[in-house]
């Protein structure tokens, strides 16, 4: 069978989606991911077939409405800053969503970030289709919405939330998906009528979100699916030297957030690590962090995080859902440093599941409360006895069963 993965985003919107390929692609089927042009190489170093979406999404969070998703973080607002940001590109986004299933496709499996686009691309071209979705972004009563980052509202305050979350983010996709049907010789169909007809699986350990009881049939927990593993890839010696000249150092990265004043953030890390008493490695990140190297920080891009996180004696980072589930893996405390949409969630999860002390939030991040963190994060024996457990755990896992189950079910309808 012929699989197209269609993905927007990030680099974690991405890697999590080349690692279920390479597994569907060693069950027998071939494999294309439709993604932006950023990513071909990681792509293409899988093993798959890269098809080209629109969009640099760097550019798009270094821009001014990008500037300001940040500033809104979560909570309410956000909704709207999304619907700024997104609108623009989002008529550009399906037509290449068109372009890639036209290449050749027998099912079309889509994300959060492409879903609503996809569906209407799977109806015209007479295509099953089958959601993958990295957050948990249906209505429910046991948590506020994800991509708001609020506390619990009540059960039945949870649930209208979600829906009111659901209804303003639909917007954000309406007037594409409208002009994609029109263009396509659909008839008119709501966003929220195809969802409910929709499978959609999700790409997260039911113990760190447990499937909510009140979801749908159609919505299940898969596990995670995790990035494929980088055969050829050799640290670079300044890496390796680094980690044999001392204790194990606390990796801070921030991954694709863009932040209007790195210089200021990298100031803010060092001194919490002075302040600590740690050796630093510091990812660059799409922000561009840097400092000068010494012994006792060392500046890094990217590096396979299965590899790198282990080595590590505690994780810093902006709670991302594929950052939260790569320190998960590696059994390390973590200190969540939330910054916008679902950062908040994981990051109550990351607390509640006590592989970490309190969330210092990028909006209020000092270095003295940052020190701070690392310090209880290092030195508190319960974080680092419950990360290995939960890194226990999630190694007896699968999270592509239930995804080549699907498949094999939209294969047996066809």
């Amino acid at each position: 069978m012929r699989i197209l993965i269609a993905t927007a985003g990030s680099r974690g919107d991405v890697a999590p989606f080349t690692g279920l390929g390479v597994r569907l692609r060693a069950a027998g089927h071939q494999v294309a991911v439709a993604t932006h042009a950023t990513f071909a190489e990681y792509v293409r170093a899988s093993g798959l077939e890269f098809r080209p979406l629109p969009v640099d999404p760097r550019a798009e969070l270094a821009s001014a409405q990008g500037r300001r998703l940040l500033r809104a973080g979560s909570g309410p607002g956000v909704v709207l800053q999304l619907l700024r940001l997104g609108r623009k590109f989002m008529p550009a986004l399906g037509d290449g969503i068109v372009e890639a299933v036209a290449l050749g496709t027998d099912l079309l499996l889509t994300t959060s970030t492409t879903s609503a686009l996809g569906q209407v691309a799977a109806e015209a071209a007479g295509l099953p289709t089958v959601g993958l979705f990295l957050q948990p972004l249906a209505p429910t009563r046991e948590f506020a919405p994800a991509v708001t980052g609020t506390r619990s509202l009540s059960r039945p305050g949870n649930l209208l939330a979600g829906h009111a979350v659901q209804a303003a983010t639909d917007q954000l996709f309406a007037p594409a998906v409208r002009a994609l049907r029109r263009r396509l010789g659909l008839p008119p169909r709501g966003i929220a009528g195809a969802r409910r007809d929709h499978p959609v699986l999700h790409g997260f350990s039911p113990t760190v979100v447990p499937r909510p009881a009140d979801w749908h049939p159609r919505l299940d927990v898969a596990g995670y699916w995790w990035p494929p593993a980088q055969p050829h890839w050799q640290p670079p010696a300044r890496l390796l030297d680094f980690l044999a000249a001392g204790a194990p150092p606390v990796f801070v990265g921030f991954g694709s957030l863009v932040v209007p004043d790195p210089e200021r953030l990298t100031a803010t890390v060092l001194a919490a690590a002075r302040a600590a008493g740690v050796r630093v490695l510091l990812q660059s990140g799409w922000s561009g962090l840097a400092a000068e190297d010494s012994e006792t920080v060392l500046t890094i891009g990217d590096t396979p995080h299965d590899w790198l996180f282990p080595r590590t004696a505690a994780v810093v980072h902006h709670a991302g859902a594929g950052t939260t589930a790569a320190a998960l893996r590696a059994g390390v405390p973590t200190v969540p440093v939330p910054a916008q949409l679902d950062g908040p969630f994981w990051s109550a999860r990351l607390a509640a599941l006590g592989v970490s002390p309190d969330p210092v939030p990028l909006r209020a991040l000092t270095s003295a409360r940052l020190a701070t963190a690392i310090r209880h994060a290092v030195d508190t024996p319960h974080h680092r006895a419950r990360a290995q457990a939960v890194a226990a755990t999630l190694a007896g896992e699968d999270g592509t069963t239930k995804v080549l189950a699907a498949v094999e079910r939209a294969t047996a309808d066809r």
